[in-house]
């Protein structure tokens, strides 16, 4: 099969691999379309020692499934996290810090940047019919984005302020906007503040960024992290949604003072998701910026490195 390989912070395209047998419990599943996110663009940068096929945002096909026949030909997306269902953080309700997992494309498991993944039958969601490919592949970031959510108990009264309106951004404020939230969004391109402007989504300046109940830091920067810091209340809570290459010196002193709660947020819940995007109360197409073949992989890479640009698909 063709797939894109990260070793060494070195992305290449290479063909001829075998594509990879389906423990038990576990489908083939044949990759129809996927997206490059921040993460991916990290990895490169050494975000994480990663040797492998990267990407875990998909869509596809189950094509092999010994243990469960009715999944083939089923078009599916998958949670990325594998878990062992054993471990004591799994035991409390908590699978994905599962002390074992293996995570698709980021943790000692290919991923979706190829023309084959396997993972767990139980990770696996069903795509409605009504729902397309371009749609369907959004199914990961939108659940992450909806895993604040999950997280925060906000209330129409809260001034919510995201900061960074990429990929990532744009989703997360498109869910908070659900909530009824006084939301603003720190956006620096104006492409980015098009797009929620026409969703009816105010966007801000740095300078305006202030006096927060909570922040969302999705621009993946040691800036955005300050910028977060010095918009939020005291008492407030600042989510923090992106992961990044190095380390942040932090005023912890200022923290315990204002007593502010900062929060991590990763994956979040797919069926959510996926009745979102069904029911088009989230449609993420506007977002879509460029598709490729697997093929033009490392081209895919170096356009949707470029600042301001938001998803980039790839098609096998």
């Amino acid at each position: 099969m063709q797939a894109l390989w990260l070793e060494d912070q070195v992305l290449s395209f290479r063909e001829g691999l075998t594509p990879p047998e389906p423990p038990p419990g576990e489908a083939l599943i044949r990759v129809r379309l996927a997206g490059i996110c921040a993460t991916d663009l990290e990895l490169l940068r050494g975000y994480y020692p990663f040797r492998g096929i990267p990407g875990h945002e998909f869509v596809g096909e189950v094509v092999e499934a010994a243990s469960a026949p009715d999944w083939i030909g089923k078009r599916v997306v998958g949670e990325i996290n594998a878990v062992c269902g054993e471990c004591e953080t799994c035991r409390a309700g908590y699978p994905t810090h599962c002390e074992q997992r293996t995570v698709l494309g980021i943790v000692n498991r290919n991923g979706a940047f190829a023309e084959f993944l396997t993972l767990p039958l139980e990770n696996l969601h069903c795509v409605p019919a009504s729902l397309p490919d371009e749609a369907a592949v959004f199914t990961e970031p939108l659940a992450a984005a909806l895993e604040i959510q999950q997280q925060v108990q906000l209330r129409p009264t809260h001034r919510v302020i995201v900061i960074g309106a990429g990929r990532l951004g744009q989703l997360i404020a498109r869910t908070l906007a659900l909530t009824g939230c006084d939301l603003r969004v720190v956006a620096r391109h104006a492409h980015q503040r098009q797009l929620l402007a026409e969703r009816g989504i105010a966007t801000i300046f740095e300078a305006e960024a202030r006096k927060a109940d909570m922040v969302v830091e999705a621009s993946g920067t040691v800036e955005g992290f300050e910028l977060a810091r010095a918009a939020i209340k005291p008492r407030g809570v600042i989510v923090l949604k992106s992961t990044y290459r190095g380390k942040n010196q932090v005023n912890f002193s200022s923290l315990v003072v204002d007593e502010i709660t900062l929060i991590g947020s990763r994956c979040g819940p797919f069926s959510p998701a996926l009745r979102l995007l069904e029911s088009r109360e989230i449609d993420p197409l506007s977002l879509i910026e460029a598709r490729y073949p697997l093929s033009e992989g490392l081209r895919a890479f170096e356009y949707a490195a470029q600042p301001g640009v938001l998803k980039v698909l790839l098609t096998t």
